[in-house]
């Protein structure tokens, strides 16, 4: 499977599809030490994402394209924290993904620029209980499995595996910052809500080159799945 535009377009799909179905899990982890709005907010900015993907005149040439727009509809349809943070993420990783495909390192790239983004907005360290503490581990298994030679897919599983577990592991910490800060160790036996929809949205990512029974072939001139309807304008 290429990871190339098509993929892109699959990735903010699944990403969609995935914040959805966890919708509720999302809502209730936040609302134990938050203020209970993160799985909403998610599912509405990613919805919006689906709607301005589908929507786009024309078919973007790079990776970046789809990317950019996957950012700057989060900014500015996402209440909260998750808004500004999830598009930095996307808005680095499309710095660094100008191509038609990526390569193993190029993915690399693409999540060190997510991290960066996200630890430059937030301010935040790895063991803080925040979203670094699963894509911290996913950047780290992503940089070994490509030193091991192993292929863009295989890349992302590694980093998908590894922001899971690093997600789980946010229930035996202390929140430090943010709003859970305020718990102290009351924070402890809680996931943070923010690494958890990171590990859903890496493991979008690989979803969306991998296939999932409910992806359908996309179009080779739209890009969208072939049971999306075309409009009148591109018919």
């Amino acid at each position: 499977m290429t990871l190339d535009v098509a993929w892109a377009q699959r990735w903010a799909r699944e990403s969609a599809a995935a914040i959805a179905a966890a919708r509720d899990e999302l809502v209730e982890l936040d609302r134990q030490i938050g203020d209970g709005d993160h799985g909403e907010n998610l599912n509405r900015g990613f919805q919006a994402v689906v709607a301005k993907v589908d929507a786009a005149d024309q078919h973007p040439e790079l990776v970046s394209d789809v990317l950019r727009t996957v950012a700057t509809t989060l900014m500015s349809s996402v209440g909260g924290a998750s808004g500004p943070l999830y598009g930095t993420a996307f808005l680095r990783a499309a710095k660094v993904s100008g191509l038609a495909t990526l390569d193993a390192h190029a993915v690399v790239a693409l999540l060190e620029g997510a991290l960066e983004g996200i630890t430059a907005r937030g301010k935040a360290a790895p063991g803080e209980k925040t979203m670094v503490d699963a894509w911290g581990p996913a950047v780290d298994a992503a940089v070994d499995a490509a030193d091991a030679g192993a292929s863009p897919v295989e890349v992302l599983q590694a980093a998908a595996r590894a922001a899971s577990v690093g997600a789980s592991q946010t229930s035996s910490l202390v929140a430090t910052k943010g709003r859970a800060s305020y718990l102290g160790e009351r924070s402890i036996g809680h996931e943070d809500p923010g690494a958890a929809s990171s590990a859903l949205i890496l493991q979008a990512a690989v979803d969306a080159a991998v296939g999932t029974a409910s992806e359908s072939t996309p179009d080779s001139t739209t890009g969208r799945p072939a049971d999306v309807p075309v409009t009148g304008d591109e018919a």
